[in-house]
């Protein structure tokens, strides 16, 4: 049980903490800000926050466990706001979805109390963002993984580890490096084609009317599009190295394929086509292991 949660950012991925966190009867108070005081007001009034905090750094004072839910480009500025109040005792996770460039900025910010910052990265969300979407089950079920460094205190790794379990979580263990290489091509360099894909379609002088044509296929695959673009403007910034990496192994594997098109080579376009049937086919989003 934690006495305070200091919420800095109330968004979609804040505020499902807090719910979550309330329903399970791991906190008493949570106090939140926002940089916008609209939305902090709406916490409140929804019930996400208990107290309206001036700034991140009367969000965290008092607190015992504190969450960073901001755009990944926010994060520095973040550290430097609450670095005075941040103690040894204290349980401090961000929810972004690139980990070295956050524990850079720890490192620079919150220097001396790095230990207590265990950088974590929810695999949830939802294309709709703000408040309003604020869930409880949001984190349900999901995988959580924790990038902890040299310096982190183990005693405020293990609280991270237990809280998210304690909220449905299966928590998963690895370095920054392995992090952001992995998210790089399962979720970033998705992003970035079913973003290029729209854009693709609707900048052509019948884009409009082929998309009144596309089915529950076209659907499936382009939902992720509809992500929030300032999120992930910071996300594929932030990552661009491990991204653009990704996005040339990605371009190699797609000229195979129109080589194959172009030379009217069926046999062999069918091979690649099976390949990567059969490699869906058997996946799993739960046949994972924990490393």
């Amino acid at each position: 049980m934690f006495e305070q949660l200091g919420l800095i950012g109330c968004g979609l991925m804040g505020g499902s903490f807090a719910l979550a966190l309330k329903r399970a009867g791991l906190v008493k108070r949570v106090v939140g800000y926002s940089k916008s005081p609209s939305t902090t007001e709406r916490a409140r009034l929804m019930g996400v926050i208990d107290v309206e905090a001036p700034s991140a750094l009367l969000a965290v004072s008092g607190a015992d466990i504190v969450l960073i839910a901001v755009p990944v480009a926010a994060t520095e500025a973040t550290f430097k706001a609450i670095k005075h109040l941040v103690t040894s005792n204290m349980l401090v996770m961000d929810v972004g979805s690139t980990k070295r460039d956050v524990i850079d900025a720890g490192r620079r910010a919150l220097r001396e109390q790095i230990g207590s910052f265990v950088p974590a990265h929810p695999i949830t969300g939802k294309e709709v963002s703000g408040v309003d979407n604020a869930d409880p089950d949001l984190y349900t079920g999901r995988q959580v993984i924790l990038t902890p460094i040299e310096r982190t205190l183990t005693v405020q790794l293990q609280k991270a580890v237990d809280v998210w379990t304690a909220l449905g979580c299966r928590v998963l263990k690895m370095s920054p490096e392995q992090h952001d290489a992995a998210f790089a091509a399962v979720s970033h360099l998705p992003h970035l084609i079913a973003f290029a894909l729209m854009n693709a379609i609707s900048g052509q002088p019948q884009g409009k009317d082929y998309l009144s044509l596309a089915g529950p296929g076209f659907r499936d695959f382009t939902r992720i599009a509809a992500s929030d673009p300032k999120v992930w403007r910071d996300i594929l910034i932030s990552n661009r190295e491990e991204l653009l990496a990704q996005s040339k192994i990605f371009q190699r594997n797609l000229h195979a394929l129109e080589l194959m098109i172009s030379s009217g080579n069926t046999e062999a376009l069918e091979g690649l086509l099976e390949q990567a049937s059969i490699t869906r086919g058997t996946w799993s989003m739960t046949s994972r292991h924990n490393p």
